[in-house]
């Protein structure tokens, strides 16, 4: 199984993730796919301390969420007893591929700051493909990823990748244009929404150099093709 990094199972991390609130544009979006006939299920890809997991949980959805991190987990499943006892949420130890389910399980994807987690273009590429593997026809998919716009416009790519890149932090992880994001998608069968744009998060002023800080963010929707 993949390892994770030891940065995901610093107890001020955890400590950090368990205090984090929901995604609010995330809540908004699924909304749109639950099912009151027949349920709904979600899955959270690198769900952390359950920050989007509990209260999709509460808005309907059966909700599976994933980690490496066993202390996140440990969180996850505590926040759960304490804040939603009877929801119908559960916590698995998993990678981002491949993943334990069964084809077209789930009627909303996830991937909330996990795929950019990626050491490689061919790791990001098997996770994408797993969950197009697991999403059902017209599923959504809610991404929130790094933007290349958070390194400087000269940064070169770890030899033999497209968008992968060490110079942030010392690790390997993705950080994807517009472009080459829309394209990954697409070729795993998920298209972005018509008129709904990527929105950036972080991105400094035209011209202006990037001094550290937070990473520039894409958050986005799309659907199963």
């Amino acid at each position: 199984m993949t390892r994770v990094s030891p940065r995901w199972e610093d107890p001020r991390t955890v400590a950090g993730f368990v205090a984090g609130a929901p995604n609010q544009q995330l809540l908004a979006f699924a909304e749109r796919f639950l099912d009151s006939t027949r349920g709904a299920r979600c899955l959270d890809l690198g769900c952390g301390a359950a920050r989007n997991a509990l209260p999709l949980a509460q808005q309907g959805f059966h909700v599976t969420g994933t980690d490496l991190s066993l202390p996140m987990l440990d969180a996850a499943r505590e926040r759960a007893r304490r804040e939603g006892p009877g929801l119908p949420v559960e916590f698995l130890h998993a990678p981002m591929a491949p993943l334990p389910f069964p084809d077209a399980s789930f009627d909303l994807i996830v991937a909330h700051g996990i795929w950019n987690l990626a050491g490689s273009g061919a790791a990001f590429r098997a996770a994408v493909a797993e969950a197009a593997r697991v999403a059902r026809p017209g599923a959504g998919l809610f991404v929130f990823t790094f933007s290349r716009h958070t390194l400087p416009d000269d940064a070169q790519p770890d030899p033999g990748e497209s968008f992968v890149f060490s110079a942030w932090n010392g690790e390997p992880q993705c950080f994807l244009s517009e472009a080459q994001l829309i394209d990954e998608l697409a070729r795993a069968g998920f298209a972005l929404e018509s008129g709904r744009p990527l929105t950036e998060y972080n991105r400094s002023a035209p011209g202006a150099l990037r001094g550290g800080g937070p990473p520039v963010i894409y958050e986005g929707t799309w659907r199963r093709a």
